[in-house]
This record gives structure tokens, C-alpha cells and sequence, in this order.
């Protein structure tokens, strides 16, 4: 018989696994493709930076850089503003 184990060990060693291994620092994809202005009527690009319920997505999760988070969420805001992008989806209303 096997002793009872308790979930929380399991997510400790779990935890202490993901420790060990490197994660690979992402780059930001406008320095790489040395991007000056994000254009806020490129919608298909800004559409990869915004959730299905309509949020903006931080920038430790797309790996974009500070300036170029910056005027990201700025596109955005003004493609919203000129109806190129939805506030929020039409499930959700």
C-alpha cells in the first residue's frame, strides 16, 4: 500500500521543479522587428493584444517592453475610439 499523500506536497515539489528549470525571457516583438509607431489602424495586430472579453493584456504576459506597452495601449484605446476595435464582445453584452 502506498502512503497517503497530501496535495500540498505535491505542489510544493511541483513548484520547486519550475524553480529549477530557465524560463526564456520573451522580447518584445516591436524592438525586434525595430518597430518605431504601432499604428492604430492595423487591427489585426492591436486584435492579438486584446482579450475575447475586451481587456487590454499586461505586458508580463505578451512580453512587450515599457515604451512599446505604452503605445500599444494607446493604439488600442484609439482604434476603440474610431470603432476599429470593440470595447468589449458581443457574447458578453
Amino acid at each position: 500500500m502506498r502512503p497517503p499523500t497530501n496535495q500540498r506536497t505535491q505542489r510544493r515539489t511541483r513548484r520547486e521543479r519550475d524553480d529549477k528549470t530557465p524560463r526564456k525571457k520573451r522580447t518584445c516583438r516591436f524592438c525586434d522587428a525595430k518597430e518605431v509607431y504601432i499604428d492604430y489602424k492595423d487591427e489585426k495586430r492591436l486584435q492579438r493584444f486584446v482579450t475575447e472579453q475586451g481587456k487590454i493584456i499586461p505586458k508580463r504576459i505578451t512580453g512587450t517592453c515599457a515604451r512599446h506597452q505604452r503605445q500599444l495601449v494607446q493604439a488600442i484605446k484609439r482604434a476603440r475610439h474610431l470603432a476599429l476595435l470593440p470595447f468589449m464582445s458581443d457574447a458578453i453584452r
